[in-house]
């Protein structure tokens, strides 16, 4: 028979042994799940950072559905002239673009410039949240402007854009106008104040230069009969006589 004071030893010995063992896998357990989590939060990011109901989001759906119901009669008498005309390759131009999270996506437009509806054909793509209204360039799986220092990183937390600050900027013919600084730029300093600047620049444009063109259509005025105009040029004094 053993003796009670001696198994109450060995088991007063070996009870913080079992007990340590079982907390440090407990521990090494709970440190493997954060782990996973961790990792998958990382990864992940961004896509919940998606899912959210961002104000930039938030114009997205409104605005371009309110965009895309206007200019359905356009797109709809571009689609009907296109497909009368059969352009090689269809009446749509699909091409890979690499938009939110690195995610690849086919960007569909109709292939005309007429009237900028190339870029209205692409609204259903903002609605759908694979563009958005204002953001950087939508560049091709591959481009070499991905692969910038922090290009990747800032290209793959953002939307692409329908337009963006490179466009609107892309005439002005300043240096520091380059279109991927001006994208990063962007990128660095984008809130919906900025967008509604940039939008409100891309629809100022198109509508200056129609109005331009439609004013050198107009006949131009001619000077009544029997009064003299003079040049620029002529800077001769008053009472100025050739007989003199």
């Amino acid at each position: 028979m053993q003796n009670p004071k001696r198994t109450a030893v060995r088991t007063r010995g070996h009870t913080p042994s079992r007990t340590a063992t079982s907390s440090a896998t407990s521990a090494a357990t709970r440190a493997a799940a954060l782990s996973r989590t961790a990792g998958r939060g990382i990864t992940h990011t961004a896509g919940r950072a998606a899912g959210r109901l961002t104000a930039k989001r938030l114009v997205d759906l409104l605005l371009g559905a309110a965009l895309l119901a206007l200019a359905s009669p356009a797109l709809a008498v571009g689609a009907l002239a296109l497909a009368v005309r059969r352009p090689a390759g269809g009446v749509l131009l699909r091409e890979q673009r690499t938009g939110l999270d690195g995610r690849i996506f086919e960007l569909r437009s109709l292939r005309t410039r007429r009237w900028r509806l190339d870029l209205l054909s692409r609204l259903p793509h903002v609605v759908r949240g694979e563009l958005s209204l204002v953001g950087p360039a939508p560049l091709a799986p591959g481009d070499p402007r991905t692969a910038g220092p922090g290009a990747r990183r800032w290209r793959q937390e953002l939307r692409p854009g329908l337009t963006g600050l490179a466009q609107v900027r892309a005439r002005s013919g300043m240096p520091w106008d380059e279109p991927a600084l001006l994208d990063q730029h962007y990128a660095e300093h984008h809130w919906v104040g900025l967008d509604l600047a940039i939008l409100a620049e891309a629809v100022r444009l198109p509508l200056r230069a129609i109005l331009h063109a439609a004013l050198r259509a107009l006949p131009h005025r001619r000077p009544r009969a029997g009064k003299g105009y003079l040049s620029d040029a002529d800077h001769r004094l008053p009472g100025y006589s050739v007989a003199e």
